[in-house]
C-alpha cells in the first residue's frame, strides 16, 4: 500500500462550492480593492475616460439637438448607448488591468503556491471588474442627469439586462485577452487594450444595424453587444423592448463566456507546466 504525502500547502479553510471558498475569492478581491482605495490617481483614471467621452459625445448631442425634431429624439439615445458601451469597455478593462496588475508585480507564482485555484482568481477578476465598472461610471451617470438631461435608468427593467449581457461580453474578451497573455507573454499585452474596440464597428452601439451592408449584418448579429444596443433603441424610440434581443444576447454570452473559459484555463495549465507563472514579469 503507497502511502501519499500530505499536500505541501494544506487548505486551512472547509470547501465550498465546487471545492472552492468563499474566503480565498474575498481575500483576492480585497487585496486589489486596498490598491484603489488608498490611490487617488486609480481612481481619477476609473472615472477620467467615461467622463471624458459623456461630454465630448453629450456636447455633440446638444449640437444635434438644435438642428431638427428627428435628431433631438436621437441625441438622448447617443448618450445612452456611450454610457452603456462604457459598460463592456470598463469591465473588459477592469479585469485585464487587475490581471496585468499581477504579471507586473510578479506576483502570479506566489499567488499560485497557495491554496487558491484558477476559478477563484478569476471571480475575484470578475467582482473587480464590476467595482470598476460602478466606480467609473457613478460620475458620468450623474453628468448625464445633470448636464444634459439624459437619465439611464429611464430604459427600466431592461437597463439591468443590458448591463448584465455588456458585462458577461467584457467578461468574456477579459478572459480571452488574459489567455493570450499568458500563453505568449507580456509581448501580448497590448491586446487588452485594444480587443475591446475592434467589436465597436460591428456592434452597432451609435447606428442601427440596418444601416449597416446587408452582409455585414450577419456578422453583427453574431456579437451579443449589437442585440443590446438594438433592445436599446427599440426602448428608447418605441417604448417597446424586444425581449428575443435579450434572449440572443445571453445565449450567445454563455456561448462566449464557455469558448473563453477553457481557453483561459487551458492557457494557464500551459504556462504552470512551463513554469511561466514564476517569470510572467520578466
Amino acid at each position: 500500500m503507497t502511502i501519499q504525502p500530505a499536500p505541501l500547502y494544506p487548505d486551512p479553510t472547509p470547501p465550498g462550492f465546487l471545492g472552492g471558498s468563499p474566503r480565498r475569492i474575498m481575500a483576492m478581491v480585497m487585496r486589489n480593492w486596498f490598491l484603489i482605495r488608498k490611490s487617488w490617481p486609480r481612481i481619477l483614471e476609473l472615472c477620467y475616460w467615461p467622463t471624458v467621452q459623456l461630454l465630448v459625445w453629450g456636447f455633440m448631442s446638444q449640437f444635434l439637438r438644435g438642428q431638427s425634431s428627428l435628431l433631438a429624439s436621437a441625441a438622448g439615445v447617443l448618450i445612452s448607448a456611450v454610457l452603456l458601451w462604457e459598460v463592456l469597455v470598463r469591465t473588459q478593462i477592469g479585469m485585464s488591468i487587475t490581471f496585468l496588475e499581477e504579471l507586473w508585480s510578479r506576483n502570479l507564482g506566489n499567488l499560485f503556491v497557495s491554496p487558491l485555484r484558477p476559478w477563484e482568481w478569476v471571480v475575484s477578476l470578475v467582482v473587480m471588474g464590476f467595482i470598476r465598472v460602478i466606480l467609473g461610471l457613478g460620475p458620468p451617470v450623474v453628468l448625464a442627469i445633470a448636464f444634459f438631461d439624459v437619465s439611464l435608468f429611464d430604459l427600466g427593467l431592461p437597463l439591468a439586462g443590458f448591463f448584465a449581457n455588456l458585462m458577461m461580453l467584457g467578461v468574456a474578451v477579459g478572459l480571452l485577452t488574459a489567455g493570450m497573455i499568458l500563453r505568449h507573454g507580456l509581448g501580448a499585452e497590448s491586446l487588452c487594450w485594444m480587443a475591446v474596440f475592434v467589436l465597436a464597428p460591428f456592434s452597432a452601439v451609435y447606428y442601427p444595424l440596418s444601416s449597416l451592408p446587408s452582409w455585414l449584418q450577419y456578422l453583427c448579429v453574431s456579437l451579443p453587444s449589437t442585440h443590446v444596443f438594438e433592445g436599446m433603441r427599440a426602448v428608447l424610440f418605441n417604448g417597446i423592448m424586444d425581449w428575443s434581443r435579450l434572449g440572443w444576447a445571453i445565449a450567445l454570452n454563455l456561448f462566449y463566456l464557455t469558448l473563453a473559459s477553457l481557453y483561459f484555463l487551458g492557457a494557464f495549465r500551459g504556462a504552470r507546466r512551463r513554469g511561466a507563472l514564476l517569470q510572467a514579469g520578466e
